[in-house]
């Protein structure tokens, strides 16, 4: 297998080093190759939270986050500019695009689709668990072609009060809006986490779609 690279985004106030036993959930010959790269978002003031300060990839004006809950879309699409840099650089050490994915979880999930929607190319898919749309259906002008052929992944808790179920089923009319292919699964009894049955089906997900050769033609 060509090398595989998967990027891993935290949610709000966690950090890159405390996600990466996820990591070993992947037990598939298939991942042999794979890279992982676990970032953590920088220290900033959070307006959920009463301007603390905390890691975040971008601010939250409002949690629970429900449908209609305000977004600060500038600081998404700088923080998207980030990862795009990130995905840059390993497509330069010759990773082919379609062997590149993106997951992330609650903010993090937030940020991959940004992160994936606004990339230039065709990525090999990204993964969002209990994650919500970060910007309004304004921004889909701004989608290029070859990013709207990157394949999504929705993974939700029907149990989710942080990030409610209801705000993550909003994100299936966005991308048929939008033109973007995406498959949602529901987890009952499932609060604001990950649970084994979610990472198994992603780790699937991720195989499916692995390319063997190392480059883009």
């Amino acid at each position: 297998m060509a090398r595989t690279f998967i990027l891993w985004l935290h949610g709000l106030g966690d950090s890159g080093p405390a996600n990466e036993p996820i990591q070993t959930q992947f037990k598939s010959p298939e991942f042999k190759n794979t890279v992982w790269l676990f970032p953590s978002a920088p220290f900033n003031p959070v307006t959920c939270n009463n301007g603390a300060v905390m890691r975040s990839w971008f601010d939250v004006p409002e949690l629970p986050f429900k449908v209609g809950s305000p977004i600060d879309e500038s600081s998404v699409l700088e923080a998207a500019k980030n990862v795009h840099a990130i995905i840059d650089q390993e497509i330069a050490e010759g990773t082919n695009p379609e062997n590149v994915f993106i997951c992330g979880l609650s903010q993090g999930g937030a940020l991959t689709l940004a992160s994936v929607l606004l990339y230039p190319k065709t990525l090999g898919g990204g993964a969002v668990l209990s994650g919500w749309v970060p910007f309004s259906s304004s921004v889909i002008s701004q989608f290029p072609e070859e990013a709207k052929k990157t394949p999504i992944l929705w993974s939700h808790g029907i149990d989710d009060k942080t990030v409610l179920f209801e705000a993550g089923q909003a994100a299936l009319p966005f991308l048929q809006q939008a033109g973007v292919t995406c498959e949602f699964k529901a987890y009952p009894d499932l609060g604001h986490s990950i649970s084994n049955k979610e990472l198994q089906y992603l780790e699937l997900w991720i195989k499916q779609r692995m390319q063997s050769s190392s480059s883009s033609s």
